[in-house]
């Protein structure tokens, strides 16, 4: 038996119940790995609420697709792997399907890369999703070159961090905005070449004013909502506003045509695009591994919590508070 994080109906963090679950071994294609650190993102807050672009299909469910730990065995077919391979556990599955809070788990091989020399447990579970979806959106979709201006909203969240650094590494501009100003020397550390507050500040004024009435190639927005039509006054002719989340929870006009702007490229992403894609899955893990090496890529890790502490974990993802990846320990 297994300590799994489950829940047995839709609610706040206090649905979530650590219980034993009975594992057993990897099917054709599958891995069992001993899982160390687990990676919490925000999809695993909106599918617990029941707010998540695909609902649960069955109660009691599990949570969490992205994690680091060490194989422990190795289903038939599966080649590349053997047991003692430190490994992370990328998101690249369905909730439904596969889930990652437990001190084991069985998880697709597809999903699996191999933890680079030196990158712990925890780190290993602080990279993969911040820097994939960064890179899948800026670099292999929106073909983000040295010159180019970036904004980054939220910028203090995982993925945020990770495109300021990915932005720099190729030599473009990242320009971070945040809605409160306790986060913008942080971010300025992090490597933005400016922070806009936006409480206190015009975002495309300020955008508009660092290219000299330009605008930026990229617009990289994990808010969605109503503020996109602000965001959009920000983006070059022929830029793109990428909408890879939607945290506002609230309708997402397309604002081109009511800014006379036909040339405005708006699209969302998501990260399965590149993680479900073998060849691009491929590109990106030897991006990221490259960049971890040369030391370009430093994953921020805000706070850890061990595997006991969930419902604590998911109430101070809930508060906002955090400046890069929150990560669950496993002890064994």
């Amino acid at each position: 038996m297994v300590a799994t994080v489950r829940f047995h109906e839709y609610g706040g963090p206090e649905v979530l119940r650590l219980e034993d679950v009975e594992v057993g071994g990897p099917g054709p294609g599958e891995l069992l790995i001993r899982v160390d650190a687990i990676g919490l993102n925000r999809a695993e807050v909106l599918f617990r609420g029941g707010h998540y672009i695909e609902p649960v299909k069955e109660f009691p469910a599990g949570l969490g697709a992205e994690a680091a730990g060490v194989v422990e065995a190795v289903g038939a077919g599966v080649t590349g792997f053997e047991p003692g391979l430190p490994v992370s556990v990328v998101p690249a599955f369905s909730m439904n399907d596969y889930t990652v809070y437990a001190e084991r788990a069985i998880v697709p091989a597809a999903a699996v890369v191999h933890r680079p020399d030196g990158l712990g447990a925890v780190e290993g579970a602080a990279v993969w999703m911040p820097y994939v979806t960064a890179y899948g959106a800026l670099v292999e979709v929106g073909g983000m070159k040295a010159g180019d201006a970036v904004v980054i909203t939220a910028a203090s969240s995982s993925v945020g961090l990770a495109a300021i650094q990915l932005a720099r590494r190729v030599g473009a501009v990242p320009v971070a905005t945040t809605r409160s100003r306790a986060k913008r020397d942080a971010l300025l550390g992090a490597g933005a070449a400016d922070v806009i507050v936006t409480d206190e500040e015009n975002v495309a004024d300020r955008v508009l004013a660092l290219t000299a009435g330009r605008g930026a190639e990229f617009v990289f927005d994990a808010v969605a909502g109503p503020g996109v039509v602000e965001l959009a006054r920000a983006v070059a002719p022929g830029g793109t506003l990428f909408l890879y989340g939607a945290v506002s929870g609230e309708e997402t006009p397309y604002p081109g045509f009511a800014l006379g702007m036909p040339a405005l490229n708006m699209r969302t992403y998501t990260m399965h695009e590149t993680t479900r894609d073998p060849e691009r899955l491929r590109r990106a893990e030897a991006f990221v591994s490259s960049g971890l090496r040369t030391g370009a890529f430093r994953p921020v890790v805000d706070r850890t919590f061990g595997l006991d502490e969930i419902v604590a974990a998911h109430r101070y993802m809930e508060e906002g508070a955090q400046v890069g990846k929150i990560v669950i320990t496993v002890d064994h």
